[in-house]
């Protein structure tokens, strides 16, 4: 049996719910990334992506810069308040997508699943 369910990947990690007595844990979110893991509430997930979104607008000014893409001086905020990430401008394209495409399934099995359902 498998210890967890597969919410969504891409080329930088992935996110999934742990299995727990032959039930899915659905109050957190495991995410994985760069050899790091945060286990997200929905809440979190969703400041996260807010986290990643200010990022970018701190940014911006390096829109110009030949280096944007691949230098680590970008710092990133997590839910985690003693926890900020140095990335890329790749990789922080990389982790929004991840957030936002686990949010999106999220909210998409929520609706097929529940107030979808006839």
């Amino acid at each position: 049996m498998q210890e967890i369910k597969q919410i969504y990947h891409n080329n930088l990690g992935t996110a999934f719910y742990w299995r727990k007595d032959n039930g899915l844990v659905l109050d957190k979110v495991q995410l994985v990334f760069r050899e790091m893991g945060f286990y997200f509430t929905q809440q979190e997930l969703h400041l996260f992506k807010r986290y990643i979104e200010d990022s970018y607008i701190q940014n911006k000014s390096c829109d110009d810069c030949e280096l944007k893409n691949k230098c680590h001086k970008f710092l990133l905020k997590t839910p985690c308040s003693q926890i900020d990430l140095a990335v890329s401008m790749e990789e922080l394209d990389a982790v929004k997508d991840l957030v936002e495409g686990t949010l999106f399934k999220i909210n998409l099995d929520n609706y097929l699943y529940g107030e979808g359902m006839n």
